[in-house]
């Protein structure tokens, strides 16, 4: 039987009189690739940040690895040593290089000496193609390349579990491909990712399980070929009649 890693149980957050979340519920097992897709404002991005407490919820419960998420302090930030997220606008030290980056968390969470995570570091680099960019600071680089780095840096942590947020949103067209390559890459190796995402063509070819939102709900949930050939719900037709799914 597949572990689970992750499991979401009726979690509601509300911003003053917006109710972002309603009562969400949703699982992912080892080596799972989730995508969670809706239109803008659904709660898909506040979902991602409430697994790992970048946002507190109202109620209900978000457990990892069978034990709930602590709400703050060292017991935390162990869990989200644990599960790494790669976001939206790379997040990288602007000061200091690509290599620095990637070896900051293993060497002070994980106290490995500096030579093995800079020898990590270099093969992970590799494994996103910026391998000859280790020197450079991160405002040398594409926002393309950044968010390489910014995965590469994820890994650095060997996570059970990887949260992308919109990871492409904030490329240009000629870098977003770039940069699903390398998580599709990941996909296809085993690693287990909850992706928020506009990118119809990687949920549909990449992801094990799709999850529709729409108003802080989960609409619905299905295989990636039944949910784009034949959509169960009314609001997930609207959704896909609107957007391009190739």
């Amino acid at each position: 039987m597949e572990q689970t890693v992750l499991e979401i149980r009726d979690v509601s957050k509300t911003y003053g009189t917006v109710s972002a979340l309603r009562n969400v519920s949703l699982d992912v097992s080892a080596g799972e690739v989730v995508v969670i897709i809706g239109p803008s404002g659904s709660g898909k991005s506040t979902l991602c940040r409430c697994v790992n407490r970048l946002e507190t919820i109202d109620s209900g419960a978000v457990l990892f690895r069978g034990a709930p998420v602590p709400e703050e302090g060292r017991a935390l930030a162990a869990v989200r040593s644990q599960m790494s997220m790669v976001f939206q606008s790379f997040n990288l030290f602007g000061n200091k290089t690509v290599l620095e980056n990637v070896t900051l968390a293993p060497r002070r969470v994980k106290k490995i000496p500096r030579v093995h995570a800079e020898e990590q570091a270099r093969q992970l680099l590799a494994r996103v193609g910026v391998a000859e960019h280790a020197h450079k600071l991160p405002s040398q680089l594409s926002g393309g390349q950044q968010q390489r780095v910014a995965i590469a840096r994820a890994l650095a942590m060997e996570p059970a579990l990887m949260l992308f947020d919109e990871p492409t949103s904030a490329l240009d067209p000629e870098m977003i491909e770039e940069v699903l390559q390398v998580m599709s890459e990941l996909a296809c190796s085993g690693v287990t990712m909850l992706v928020v995402t506009h990118e119809m063509g990687f949920a549909r070819n990449l992801a094990s399980r799709i999850v529709f939102m729409a108003d802080g709900e989960v609409v619905e949930e299905a295989p990636p070929a039944q949910f784009f050939s034949n959509p169960a719900t009314e609001r997930a037709r609207q959704f896909l009649s609107k957007v391009r799914t190739h």
